[in-house]
């Protein structure tokens, strides 16, 4: 792929933020984008690193009438060494493929989304924070365009790139969140696009999620639609719960996302020692091993938020505490093993960690 870069001036390079305690998550945006157009009977055109800037779609366009969306989230790492370390990026590229088949889009292809994103991310390696929780955030996204109104598959797609240096997804960082568990509304149904990554999707979790907040909680959990009686996910992570020394995940049913960072801390928890079982999990045996003491650490994983501790559980008028409020054991163990790995600080032996390039 022959990627033209269209070049800032020096003089018209943005300034960097003044320091990484002020980022956030998502407020900043680099120098440059990358974008790309897929058009039927031309396959996919005019690669291009071009300056950050609003983009020109038709009104008519596809993604704005008939939500023909999907994106990707991962982030790049600055190593100790100065290598630029990205965590399982091809995981990201056959999960955006899988969402794009749900979507009728038309996939982008795996050599394509990492070159793409290689490239981008070594244009703008300035842009790296420096700080262990701190990343360059990086959004890959498909949009259904076009100029014809009624319900159907487009036959031109956007694919672009944009970056983000950001913090912590949660304010306050690595300390327990509090969840409402939501037992009114539902995320998605089996059958749905709850497996894909699509806007849609988080666009129907708001109205909970505004409640939740206007409550003053974290985050939603959200039990599944058709009993509203099994976990499913939490509204930016997947959610795993520790029952006497073994975790449990709820299973991919395909209603849940295929999470990334669920699949690595699946396969961290093995090799440190723990078993690990993926089945349904009722909100009923949930407050059960709460009140016995059989459930002792919750928390939640995504890429956005890495390993997040949960401190307890708000459902139907009742307030939960698990583990006295506190970071589990287990919990900490693997957050401090994941972050080791995608910082570069401890050996890949599992070939996740891929180096694009050096600072």
């Amino acid at each position: 792929m022959q990627i033209s870069i269209e070049k800032l001036k020096d003089s018209q390079l943005k300034s960097l933020y003044p320091n990484t305690t002020d980022l956030g998550f998502g407020k900043i945006f680099t120098d440059y984008m990358f974008t790309m157009y897929y058009r039927r009977g031309e396959g996919w055109v005019e690669p291009k690193i071009s300056p950050y800037a609003p983009l020109q779609i038709d009104p008519a366009a596809v993604v704005l009438h008939y939500s023909q969306e999907i994106f990707e989230g991962l982030k790049a790492y600055h190593a100790a060494d100065g290598r630029i370390l990205l965590f399982r990026p091809e995981q990201n590229a056959k999960r955006m493929m899988v969402s794009a088949q749900r979507i009728c889009m038309e996939p982008v292809p795996e050599e394509v989304f990492l070159e793409a994103i290689t490239t981008l991310v070594n244009l703008e390696k300035r842009w790296i924070p420096r700080d262990c929780g701190t990343s360059l955030y990086i959004r890959p996204t498909l949009i259904g365009c076009g100029d014809a109104l009624g319900i159907h598959p487009a036959d031109e797609y956007l694919f672009f790139v944009i970056l983000s240096p950001v913090g912590a997804y949660f304010k306050g960082g690595f300390r327990p969140l509090s969840l409402y568990v939501e037992d009114t509304y539902v995320r998605t149904v089996n059958g749905g696009v709850g497996a894909a990554k699509t806007g849609g999707n988080y666009a129907a979790s708001l109205m909970a999620s505004e409640k939740a907040k206007s409550k003053g909680f974290t985050q939603v959990l959200w039990l599944d639609a058709r009993e509203q009686k099994y976990l499913e996910e939490v509204g930016a992570m997947n959610i795993f719960l520790v029952f006497d020394n073994k975790l449990v995940t709820p299973n991919l049913n395909g209603s849940i996302l295929p999470g990334i960072t669920r699949s690595s801390v699946i396969t961290l928890a093995k090799s440190l020692g723990y078993e690990v079982e993926e089945r349904p999990i009722s909100i009923t045996e949930t407050l059960e091993g709460i009140a016995s003491g059989h459930l002792t650490e919750i928390f939640g994983t995504g890429t956005a938020a890495v390993i997040s501790p949960v401190g307890s559980l708000f459902y139907q008028g009742r307030n939960y505490q698990i583990n006295n409020n506190q970071v589990g054991r287990i919990t900490q163990a693997l957050y401090q093993k994941l972050v080791d790995l995608q910082y570069g600080k401890i050996k890949d032996s599992n070939g996740w960690v891929r180096n694009i390039g050096k600072i």
